[in-house]
């Protein structure tokens, strides 16, 4: 998408502190971290949401979930927390389906 950061990131055009990059998704350390492990995975291909998720998105979905869970294992995090936030209603404010990765303070339930 023409004014997305995400896929703008995706393609090298803006910077980022990138900590994972495959065909499909990319990740790297979010610039406004809620903890102090912060990190965002992100498809390459543009989803604004998870309302977007179609049938052939899952295997993609699945691969964002492990992604994270690879990334968490290798910075040797105890404990993480993943968040998908969908619409502005629920937090999410750049309109690219990413999946956040925290950790590094306790994380109390419920959020928000």
């Amino acid at each position: 998408m023409n004014n997305c950061p995400f896929c703008k990131i995706a393609a090298g055009e803006l910077p980022a502190a990138i900590v994972h990059r495959s065909p499909d998704v990319i990740a790297f350390r979010d610039i406004h971290p809620q903890a102090p492990t912060h990190i965002l995975i992100v498809p390459i291909k543009h989803l604004v949401s998870v309302d977007d998720v179609q049938a052939e998105d899952v295997q993609l979905m699945g691969r964002l979930i492990a992604t994270a869970k690879d990334i968490a294992r290798d910075l040797g995090l105890r404990g993480y927390r993943l968040v998908i936030n969908t619409g502005r209603e629920a937090g999410q404010s750049v309109f690219h389906l990413h999946v956040h990765l925290l950790s590094g303070r306790a994380l109390h339930w419920p959020p928000g």
